[in-house]
């Protein structure tokens, strides 16, 4: 079953993803560092750190959203760093924190569709994304796309959230994800649905183990997954 923000439209789940992070953007930033009590800042830090070994000059930042990610890759010296998402308003907010960061000669933000990505094949040393690939409409496809425009030997790392699956840290991270996170994001952002569908794509997902298995399936080599903070997040890195 597709897993979709707004149950009572018709559009398809990009179109709704893309809608509701129009709708949240003014507010993504506070609510991502909020919620999160900072941490997901460090998780970003430390998947950034399983690339430094590889010392990527071209790097493809996927559902950019507000370009943290983008950011952070900056500590690798890269070249060039393309950000990309299917959300005006998340592009809109990242494309002034690059500027007033005086970054904007490394870093460009533009639209683009994972599933169908405009840059050549093997062009980018590395990719990254951080909480975006549960948001995509045919999860293989944007795998696939993101595999193709890796170089030979080229890396990608994905920072997702994931299901904890030991007492007693399942049952109180159930709590916050189902009673108190949607409550807060609806009060913040205004928008009704957009905390509600956050738990509900992660639930949906398919973490861990599987995550790994279905990386290798579609080609990629050397796939692993690290756990974070009990289990709540996981990056999976994985070669071309």
């Amino acid at each position: 079953m597709t897993v979709i923000p707004y149950k009572e439209k018709q559009e398809t789940k990009k179109e709704q993803v893309a809608t509701m992070f129009n709708n949240i953007s003014h507010k993504y930033d506070f609510l991502n560092h909020f919620l999160s009590l900072g941490i997901d800042i460090l998780w970003r830090k430390k998947a950034v750190k399983m690339l430094a070994f590889h010392q990527p000059k071209k790097i493809l930042d996927i559902a950019t959203g507000t370009a943290d990610f983008a950011i952070e890759a900056l500590k690798l010296n890269p070249e060039e760093i393309i950000g990309i998402d299917i959300s005006e308003g998340m592009l809109n907010v990242g494309k002034e924190k690059i500027k007033k960061k005086g970054v904007d000669n490394i870093i460009s933000l533009e639209f683009g569709d994972s599933e169908n990505l405009r840059f050549e094949t093997a062009y980018f040393d590395a990719y990254t994304v951080a909480f975006g690939v549960r948001n995509f409409e045919n999860l293989e496809k944007g795998l696939t796309e993101m595999l193709r425009v890796l170089k030979p030997n080229g890396t990608g790392i994905i920072l997702e959230f994931s299901k904890p699956r030991k007492f007693p840290i399942k049952q109180l991270y159930n709590f916050y994800f189902n009673k108190i996170l949607p409550g807060i994001g609806k009060m913040v952002s205004k928008d009704t649905a957009a905390y509600t569908y956050l738990p509900e794509s992660v639930y949906a997902f398919p973490d861990g183990e599987d995550f790994v298995q279905l990386l290798k399936k579609i080609g990629y080599k050397n796939a692993k997954a690290t756990t974070l903070l009990f289990g709540i997040a996981t990056i999976y890195k994985a070669s071309k």
